[in-house]
């Protein structure tokens, strides 16, 4: 059965973190896959600051060196709030012979029990989660620990840079920073 790993969140935008982050999990639990799964509208954000369609189109051109890494457009089609258990459902349902892993950073690891239908998820998925500086790693949950090198870099870091026009090159990987600019994301006036 191919293990296969499930990396959802907003990548608003994907930085190298993220990337590190998959890599990482990917090694240490031997996984065939990362499937990076871009949320519609997160459960536990505000919604994003651009499109779903240019989240996909940076993690797309992210990921599109490395064949162990795909995308999932799962919850951008189905439209509505992104919950976990809900896309793990669906996805157990139309791969049957794969074995999934949720992969989540501390932040998220300390916050499952706010999660939609926490018991039941645990039930359908095994957590693993990596070390995020800040994050104690604290639950009550089944939840693996991955080691990563220590990396501050945050979504909403780099966004915030944006908005004072300071620049992310090199946090972000090379074809989101080109995504970014030519498209012109997160500028204010």
């Amino acid at each position: 059965m191919e293990k296969i790993g499930l990396f959802g969140g907003t990548f608003d935008p994907l930085h190298i973190g993220h990337m590190i982050l998959a890599e990482a999990v990917r090694e240490a639990w031997k996984l065939e896959e990362i499937w990076f799964i871009p949320s519609h509208l997160p459960p536990h954000k505000e919604k994003a600051s651009v499109s779903g369609r240019d989240r996909m189109e940076m993690v797309r051109e992210s990921i599109s060196q490395n064949d162990k890494f795909k995308v999932c457009d799962l919850e951008l089609l189905r439209g509505d709030k992104s919950y976990t258990l809900k896309t793990v459902r669906e996805l157990k349902e139309r791969y049957p012979d794969k074995k999934f892993f949720f992969i989540i950073g501390g932040d998220m690891v300390e916050s499952l029990g706010s999660w939609y239908h926490t018991e039941e998820l645990m039930e359908e998925v095994s957590f693993v989660g990596v070390n995020r500086p800040g994050y104690s790693f604290g639950t009550d949950y089944p939840v693996s620990k991955v080691e990563i090198p220590p990396l501050s870099i945050s979504s909403s870091e780099i966004r915030e840079r944006m908005e004072r026009n300071l620049t992310i090159r090199y946090m972000v990987p090379e074809p989101v920073y080109f995504y970014i600019k030519r498209k012109g994301l997160y500028e204010h006036e």
